[in-house]
């Protein structure tokens, strides 16, 4: 069947965001004592792939993380709390979660914004579904991407989150679309893998740093944009 339509996921597919090193360069922990670089990274580390530490903090935090893309006061609970558990001071943990939350904090991988295009050009629609609690779409606007997006659905504000089937249905029908017709992009074969359960396509691309992934997006649609 034809494609009519790719569906996108955003962090580690279209986006991603990117360790700076200046966001650590002041962190101190107890006692006002730098953390070393190993410790910086792990700080990172937990920043952007937290789960493996939320079991650590009990069950409001796990209800939280649970929740933390259907609700922004969810997400920044959980965030906050790892950081802080990792002997982040309050004052560094914030201003590491609003860099966490901030668009133009994100770099979009090297080919996103040629696919993007392409797509449009070659008349297929275009959708981004994200499983975030917090609006991505001034980072398209940054770009000059959104004119190139026909639908954004996000968890926060569909009340849905992947794999849960609905959020792919509805994508479909938003873009008057068949699942049979649609392509879904994205990092997670568990969460974004969940679009073949109603019958879309999937190609799954790896979520590393943008430098390490120049051509994967031009590759997943290849065969769409000739």
């Amino acid at each position: 069947m034809t494609t009519r339509a790719v569906l996108f996921d955003f962090s580690g597919t279209l986006f991603r965001l990117e360790e700076d090193e200046s966001w650590l360069d002041d962190l101190v922990g107890e006692g006002g004592v730098p953390f070393d670089v190993a410790g910086k990274a792990e700080i990172m580390r937990r920043m952007t792939a937290p789960s493996g530490m939320i079991s650590q903090l009990g069950d409001e935090y796990r209800d939280a993380w649970e929740n933390r893309d259907l609700d922004p006061a969810q997400h920044r609970k959980a965030y906050l709390g790892v950081l802080l558990a990792s002997g982040v001071p309050e004052e560094h943990a914030r201003a590491l979660y609003a860099r966490l939350i901030d668009p133009d904090c994100w770099t979009p991988y090297p080919d996103a914004g040629e696919v993007l295009r392409g797509l449009r050009t070659a008349g297929i629609k275009v959708g981004v579904i994200s499983n975030i609690a917090f609006d991505i779409r001034p980072a398209f606007d940054k770009f000059g991407f959104t004119e190139h997006v026909d639908e954004f659905l996000l968890s926060y504000e569909e009340g849905v989150i992947k794999p849960d089937q609905k959020i792919f249905l509805r994508a479909c029908e938003r873009l008057d679309v068949q699942p049979e017709e649609a392509l879904m992009i994205g990092d997670s074969a568990e969460a974004d893998g969940g679009a073949t359960a109603v019958g879309c396509r999937f190609v799954r691309v790896d979520p590393v740093p943008t430098a390490q992934r120049p051509d994967a997006l031009r590759a997943a649609v290849a065969d769409l944009l000739g």
